[in-house]
């Protein structure tokens, strides 16, 4: 059994860099280091456990299965560390350079960033923003190395690790250019079914129930246009006669810039549920406390 007098504290910042950035190098930078001080590191912690943690890879330095199982408890083990020595500091969003990373999908890039963008020029003018698509990451692993803050949108199945707070849920609706037939006169599904859809041909969940349920109703095998992102829908329907079912927030931020108006639908569609995630290892970390406050303050309902 290995005691923690054993281990030198600082190892286990070498080992959480090296875990984070998967190379020797960006560890090195982080930590002020040079790239020999952190591969001698890493051989003393190789030496401790028993393990190589971590073997050179073409895609970098990959963890060996013990690093996974010592990440969490070891970055959570840091943090705790970390907000005891610094018991008196606090996040001053008006001084911090800070920069954040949220994780969302486009259409969560379209509803957010905007307010958060306006909102950080008046709050916090010096921290810096950055959003990365949420499904080209793995959420757990990417929130644990802290290389993620928050993630925002209707993830489903996530690990316990992560923990949550609804923002709000809201309904899909129709949505077409001003002035389109489907806009005037009683709105039954057989006139719904009748117009030329197009869709968001998305196979992750939630969108791709909706996809099911249309298809049920009758839309879906003979549709000819399809996209698989929300991005370009609002430039697509503003100059077509092409319908899309989308959730209502993209309706409402589209609206005006892109003379677009939009209708419930006539058949029943489950609402969306959007939540903000935060891994636990930094559930009292004071910015991403204070992140979490804003989002909270302007999206949630």
């Amino acid at each position: 059994m290995i005691e923690p007098h054993t281990i030198d504290l600082n190892l286990l910042s070498v080992f959480q860099e090296v875990y984070r950035e998967r190379q020797i190098s960006s560890a090195a930078r982080r930590l002020g280091l040079s790239q020999s001080a952190v591969s001698n590191a890493l051989a003393r912690l190789r030496r401790a456990f028993g393990d190589e943690l971590f073997v050179r890879t073409a895609t970098g330095m990959q963890p060996t299965p013990l690093a996974t199982q010592m990440a969490e408890p070891i970055g959570v083990a840091m943090a705790q560390v970390a907000l005891a020595l610094n018991q008196r500091s606090r996040f001053d969003p008006a001084s911090s350079h800070r920069r954040f990373t949220l994780a969302m999908t486009d259409v969560g890039e379209i509803y957010f960033m905007p307010a958060l963008i306006e909102r950080c020029r008046v709050l916090a003018p010096l921290v810096e923003i950055s959003s990365v698509r949420a499904r080209a990451v793995a959420l757990k692993e990417e929130m644990e190395g802290g290389r993620v803050d928050l993630a925002i949108g209707p993830f489903e199945d996530i690990s316990e690790a992560l923990y949550q707070r609804q923002l709000f849920r809201q309904p899909y609706v129709t949505m077409f250019r001003k002035g389109h037939p489907l806009g005037k006169g009683d709105m039954t599904l057989a006139r719904f079914v009748r117009a030329e859809h197009m869709l968001v041909d998305s196979t992750e969940s939630p969108y791709d129930r909706i996809n099911g349920l249309l298809a049920r109703a009758g839309i879906g095998p003979a549709v000819r246009f399809r996209v698989p992102h929300f991005t370009a829908v609002p430039y697509m329907v503003s100059t077509s006669d092409l319908v899309v079912t989308v959730p209502q927030k993209l309706a409402e931020r589209a609206a005006a810039p892109f003379a677009l108006e939009w209708i419930a639908p006539p058949l029943e569609l489950p609402p969306l549920q959007t939540n903000v995630f935060w891994h636990r290892r930094y559930n009292q970390d004071p910015g991403n406390q204070w992140l979490r406050g804003l989002l909270a303050d302007v999206f949630a309902e």
